[in-house]
């Protein structure tokens, strides 16, 4: 597998988990060939649900793990699937596998054709996920053994519960390993440890909203068609395909925040508060500091977004500070654009916590929240890039001085090795 003309190489972590996927689907689709189709109209519906749920999904926003919920939960109810009708079913995890690869291949070429991307990663990893739950569910169940395990009674679905259980972890292994991959490829600077993205998966598990409805819906799914046959998805992936709208309406809300978030960072550049370029730059270099510290997910995003909004309080000021460099202003003005930030960004519905992160940006740093301290610490580099106290080499001494009161020593630290990968470029650079 080579990458395209012009872009980087994919890594290795990518290549093993899009060759694992393909091998995979090569070994179910001979197999399912060889040996004929398994009850071809059960296949056929759940085949038909992954391929309208990948229909209408929406090309990913950052940040979303799971754009294809109904699409999802099929592919798991399919894996999960013992019975229908009160009758044993004989498909087979290999089956499933077969019929989930075929279903996202026959749903990529209208996608294809409408310009519509289709994310190979995403696919790669559903492939392995689902011959993760089917495998471990499939022979247990057509053996007898998870019978005997846990009776044919009210308690036979902790069976597949377990398995979803086990599954998640498995998808959330791999989600952070393909994450950790894509932030290799954004830059030498922006490298997350693996530790941390996995702690990050692990909590969405819990507390995305998205992803319990899909497990809960998969295996519900699978529990109705064992009683009611073939026509119980219709009935059940209808709270799903809810969600789904709630989703796609709340990264609107997101989207459009973020733009007006980005206008008004904009903002005290246009004004002659700020130099050209400055908010965008302590937002990328707060964010890969933010990495090398294992902040992930939520935390991130908030650090992102307070670091982009971090000197809107300035357009307070009658006369601009020069060259916009509030990092060497008084303590006490410092902490007064500071406070008049936080009050324009709790205005903008970027959340408490971003406004939280700009207000107290200018605190000593033993008061601060962490997203603070990077803030202040990247915020004070770029200004100090610009009044010509070295280059970057000089700036960073200069913070390394500040450690006993105004920056913490590991922030400075790890904003030193961030740039000593990315290079020691001066403000203004990018």
């Amino acid at each position: 597998m080579r990458a395209p003309h012009g872009s980087r190489p994919l890594a290795p972590a990518v290549l093993a988990v899009r060759g694992a996927a393909l091998l995979l689907a090569l070994v179910a689709l001979a197999h399912t060939l060889v040996h004929g189709l398994a009850e071809p109209g059960l296949a056929l519906v759940f085949g038909l649900l992954v391929a309208a749920g990948e229909l209408i999904r929406r090309d990913a926003a950052a940040g979303e793990r799971e754009p294809a919920p109904l699409a999802a939960a099929g592919a798991l109810a399919y894996a999960l699937l013992g019975d229908s009708a009160g009758r044993p079913t004989a498909h087979g995890a290999l089956q499933v596998i077969a019929a989930v690869v075929v279903a996202q291949a026959l749903a990529a070429v209208p996608r294809g054709a409408c310009g519509r991307r289709t994310d190979a990663d995403r696919a790669a990893r559903r492939t392995l996920t689902v011959g993760f739950a089917a495998v471990c569910f499939q022979p247990l169940y057509a053996s007898g053994q998870a019978e005997r395990w846990f009776g044919d009674g009210p308690y036979f679905p902790l069976f597949p519960l377990t398995v979803l259980a086990l599954t998640a972890l498995c998808d959330a292994v791999l989600a952070a390993l393909l994450a950790r991959s894509a932030a290799r490829a954004e830059g030498p600077g922006a490298l997350p440890p693996y530790g941390s993205l996995l702690a990050d998966e692990v909590r969405a598990l819990a507390g995305t909203g998205t992803g319990t409805a899909i497990g809960v819906t998969g295996v519900a799914t699978a529990l109705g068609v064992a009683v009611a046959g073939p026509w119980a998805p219709a009935v059940l992936c209808g709270p799903l395909l809810l969600t789904q709208v709630s989703a796609r309406r709340y990264a609107a809300v997101r989207t459009t925040c973020r733009q007006t978030m980005a206008s008004l960072a904009r903002a005290t550049e246009i004004a002659g508060y700020t130099p050209p370029g400055h908010a965008r730059r302590v937002a990328a270099l707060a964010t890969a500091v933010g990495r090398e510290l294992g902040l992930t997910g939520s935390r991130l995003t908030v650090l992102e977004h307070a670091a982009l909004m971090h000197d809107i309080g300035q357009l307070s000021l009658v006369d601009p500070v020069a060259g916009g460099a509030t990092a060497l202003l008084p303590a006490a003005e410092q902490r007064r654009i500071a406070l008049l930030g936080g009050a324009v960004v709790r205005r903008t519905g970027a959340g408490p916590a971003v406004a939280a992160v700009v207000e107290r940006q200018a605190d000593p740093y033993r008061e601060q929240p962490l997203a603070a301290r990077i803030v202040r610490t990247v915020n004070a580099y770029d200004d100090l890039c610009g009044e010509g106290v070295g280059g970057p080499l000089g700036a960073l001494e200069q913070l390394r001085l500040g450690t006993g009161h105004d920056h913490q020593p590991q922030v400075v630290e790890a904003l030193g090795r961030v740039l000593a990968r990315g290079g020691l470029t001066p403000a203004g650079a990018g």
